[in-house]
């Protein structure tokens, strides 16, 4: 029984520069991201998948059936790697992914992926508040600009609040190198 699983949490097609939700800083946080699924694998743990869809069919974004909703290939499962499907950023909300952690007797969770300040709060929120241990890969997640009352906010601000508010109660917030050492 694995005591921990890391959730890769929607790392799709729609955040690319090619989709309709670039993230800024993705590139540099797949390659992250690819090394903690790589360390993974060579260890035996649990990789989980999270993907996000949306609930209707003509969604402006996540739209069920297309390329955007697919998992980008190089972090995409191997084999009988589960895939958990959402319609919400927290992962456990409507989903099976609870049911899994329990059958394999999980403790606790590393999460990475995206966007920081929605589905990788929200699931890592959740998971705290089930009981779970949680650690955030933060050079393993992305997200956007964001704005608000007239002023935008810088991607980088945006996930540096994230992962503030993160760190301040629900997870331990560190860097792939330290998470992987």
């Amino acid at each position: 029984m694995s005591q921990r699983a890391t959730l890769v949490v929607d790392l799709q097609n729609e955040y690319l520069a090619s989709g309709k939700l670039p993230l800024v800083g993705l590139d540099a946080a797949l390659a992250q991201a690819a090394r903690v699924i790589a360390a993974e694998r060579d260890q035996g743990g649990l990789l989980i998948h999270v993907r996000h869809e949306a609930a209707q069919p003509g969604a402006p974004v996540f739209t069920p059936g297309t390329e955007g909703v697919q998992i980008i290939p190089a972090v995409a499962p191997l084999g009988d790697e589960p895939v958990v499907v959402k319609h919400f950023p927290n992962a456990f909300r409507g989903t099976r992914l609870q049911a899994l952690l329990q059958a394999q007797g999980v403790s606790e969770v590393v999460v990475i992926g995206a966007m920081s300040h929605m589905c990788i709060e929200a699931t890592s929120r959740a998971a705290a508040d089930l009981g779970y241990t949680v650690t955030v890969a933060h050079d393993a997640c992305a997200t956007m600009d964001l704005a608000f009352d007239g002023t935008t906010v810088p991607a980088a601000q945006v996930h540096a609040a994230s992962m503030a508010a993160l760190a301040f109660g629900y997870a331990t917030v560190t860097t792939t190198e330290q998470l992987l050492a």
